[in-house]
C-alpha cells in the first residue's frame, strides 16, 4: 500500500550542507543534457536509415538498437555507485560526466566517418552503393561506444542535479533537465531532419561518402561542438562538494566493488524504492511501444506506406515518417514548456497524484492511437482506398495523429521528471546515495524497452494488425501504471517536493 513520507532534503548524505546556487546557475550547470540529447536526437532521426546503406540486415539493426538497454542495466548502476563514492577533487558527478562526454565524441565521431575508415581499410565500392563490411564494422563499434558513454553521462548527470538543488528542490532540479532534454530534441531533430548539410559543407563528401553520408557527418560534427560548449559549460557552473578521501576510504572499507556492490546496494534502498521501480517499470512499458515505432506507425498505419512496397508505397511511407519526426518536434516543444508546470502541479496535487493521473492520459492516449489506426485503415467500414478517395476525412486522421504527438508532450514531461524527483527525495531521507538510486531507478526503465523490443514484432505478427496490437497493450500498461501508483506509491509530501534540500 502507499507510504506517507514526509522527506527531508539534499545534501550529500555526509553531513555536509548541499552547495547553495542560484537558479539561472542550476540551469546552467544542467546544460550538459541539452548537449547529449541533442546526439541522441540525431541517433534516433538519423542512423536507422543510413545504417541501412551499408549492407546490414535489418535484424541485425534491431539487434543493435538493443546495446541502449543493456548498457543502461550495466553502466548506469555502477557508474551511480561509483559516483557516489568518488573522491575526486573535481566532486563526485563531474569525472564521470567529463569521461563521458570526451567518449561520446570520440564515438560520434567514428560513426560520422564510418563510411572513410572503411574506404581506408579496403571497401571497393563508393559513393554509398553496395556492402561495405568494413564501414559497417565502424560504425557498429561506435554506436556501441556512443550508447555506453551516453549511459555513462546520464546517472550522474540526474544525480548532480539532486545534488545541487538545495533549496530549490528536486521537482525544480528535474524540470530545468527536462527542459534541457526538450530543447536537445527540437536542435535534434531539425538538425536531423534537413538534406542540406551537405551543400553547406561540401568538403565532408569523398569518394566513400555520398550527400547522405556527409549530411551525417556534418550533423554528427555540429553535435560534438554543442555538447563540447554544453560540458564545459557543466563543468564551470555545477560546483561540487568533494568527499573526504579519509573518511571516504574507512567508511568504504570492506565493501564489495563492481556488480557485487550494485546488488548489494539494492538490498539497503530506501522505503518506498521498491515500489516506486514497479510503477516506473509499468509505465515504461506504455511508453516504449510508441517511442520505438512513432514514426513507423505514422509511415505504415497513417500515411499507408510500407517500406519494402512499390515506388508509390515507399514514397508514401517516407512521407509518414518525415511527418512523424515533425511531430516528434511539437512534442518536443511542448515537453520543453511543460516541463515548467511539473514543479507547479507537484506543489498543488502531490508528485503521486500528477504521476497517477499522466498514466491515465497515456492510457487514453494510446487507445486512441489504435482507434485512429483502425480507421483510418479501414477497419471500422470502407477500405484504405475508400479513405484514399476522401482527402477531406485523410487529412483529418493526419491531423489528429500529430495532435497525439502534442497531446502526449505534457505527460512525457511527467514521465521525464517526477519519478526522477520521486527517487532523488527517497534517497535524500536515508542520507544520500543519489547516484545508486538514480541508476537502480534506470533498470526499471531500460527492461522494459528490451521487452518491448523484442516481443512487440512477434506480438504484433500474431495478430497481423502492423502496430495496432502494440499500441493496445501499451494502453493496458498504462492503466495498470495509474492502479499500481494509486496503491503503490509512496506519498511525498508537498513541502518535501518543492523545497527538499532547503536549510
Amino acid at each position: 500500500m502507499a507510504v506517507d513520507m514526509e522527506l527531508d532534503g539534499g545534501g550529500d548524505g555526509k553531513g555536509k550542507a548541499p552547495p547553495q546556487i542560484s537558479l539561472s546557475g542550476l540551469f546552467l550547470a544542467c546544460m550538459v543534457a541539452g548537449g547529449v540529447q541533442y546526439g541522441w536526437a540525431l541517433q534516433l532521426s538519423l542512423l536507422t536509415p543510413y545504417v541501412q546503406t551499408l549492407g546490414i540486415p535489418r535484424a541485425l539493426t534491431s539487434v543493435m538498437w538493443l546495446c541502449g538497454p543493456i548498457a543502461g542495466l550495466i553502466v548506469q548502476p555502477c557508474v551511480g555507485l561509483y559516483s557516489d563514492k568518488c573522491t575526486s577533487s573535481l566532486g563526485r558527478r563531474r569525472p564521470f560526466i567529463l569521461t563521458g562526454c570526451i567518449i561520446i565524441c570520440i564515438s560520434v565521431i567514428v560513426i560520422g566517418f564510418s563510411s572513410d575508415i572503411g574506404y581506408a581499410l579496403g571497401d571497393t565500392t563508393e559513393d554509398c552503393k553496395g556492402p561495405r563490411y568494413h564501414a559497417a564494422a565502424a560504425f557498429i563499434l561506435g554506436f556501441w561506444l556512443l550508447d555506453f558513454s551516453n549511459n555513462t553521462v546520464q546517472g550522474p548527470a540526474r544525480a548532480l542535479m539532486a545534488d545541487l538543488s538545495g533549496r530549490h528542490g528536486p521537482s525544480a532540479a528535474n524540470a530545468i533537465f527536462c527542459s534541457w532534454m526538450a530543447l536537445g530534441n527540437i536542435l535534434g531533430y531539425s538538425s536531423g531532419s534537413t538534406n542540406d548539410w551537405h551543400k553547406w559543407f561540401p568538403f565532408l563528401m569523398t569518394r566513400a561518402c555520398c550527400e547522405a553520408c556527409a549530411n551525417l557527418k556534418a550533423a554528427f560534427l555540429v553535435a560534438v561542438v554543442f555538447l563540447g560548449l554544453s560540458t564545459a559549460v557543466t563543468m564551470v557552473f555545477a560546483r561540487e562538494v568533494a568527499l573526504d578521501p579519509v573518511a571516504a576510504a574507512k567508511r568504504n572499507e570492506g565493501e564489495a566493488s563492481g556488480p557485487l556492490a550494485v546488488f548489494k546496494g539494492m538490498k539497503n534502498l530506501p522505503i518506498g524504492m521498491p515500489s516506486v521501480l514497479i510503477v516506473t517499470g509499468l509505465t515504461w512499458l506504455s511508453w516504449f511501444p510508441f517511442i520505438l515505432f512513432d514514426t513507423d506507425w505514422m509511415g505504415r498505419e497513417i500515411y499507408h506506406g510500407r517500406p519494402d512496397g512499390s515506388p508509390a508505397e515507399v514514397t508514401a511511407f517516407q512521407e509518414g515518417v518525415r511527418q512523424g519526426a515533425f511531430g516528434l518536434l511539437l512534442n518536443s516543444i511542448v515537453l520543453g514548456i511543460s516541463s515548467f508546470l511539473i514543479e507547479p502541479m507537484c506543489r498543488r496535487l502531490g508528485a503521486r497524484a500528477v504521476w497517477v493521473m499522466s498514466s491515465a492520459v497515456v492510457c487514453v492516449a494510446m487507445a486512441a492511437v489504435s482507434v485512429l489506426s483502425a480507421w483510418s485503415l479501414g477497419d471500422f467500414g470502407g477500405s484504405v482506398q475508400d479513405a484514399a478517395r476522401a482527402p477531406a476525412e485523410e487529412g483529418g486522421v493526419r491531423a489528429s495523429a500529430l495532435a497525439l504527438f502534442v497531446f502526449l508532450g505534457l505527460p512525457f514531461a511527467v514521465l521525464c521528471s517526477v519519478p526522477f524527483a520521486v527517487t532523488a527525495q527517497l534517497a535524500a531521507s536515508r542520507g544520500g546515495g543519489q547516484g545508486l538510486c538514480t541508476g537502480v531507478l534506470n533498470i526499471s526503465i531500460v527492461v522494459p524497452q528490451m521487452a518491448i523490443a523484442l516481443g512487440a514484432g512477434p506480438w504484433d505478427e500474431l495478430f497481423g494488425e502492423g502496430n495496432i496490437p502494440a499500441f493496445a497493450m501499451a494502453s493496458v500498461f498504462a492503466a495498470a501504471a495509474a492502479a499500481a501508483g494509486v496503491v503503490l506509491l509512496p506519498k511525498v509530501s508537498v513541502r518535501s517536493v518543492s523545497m527538499a534540500g532547503g536549510h
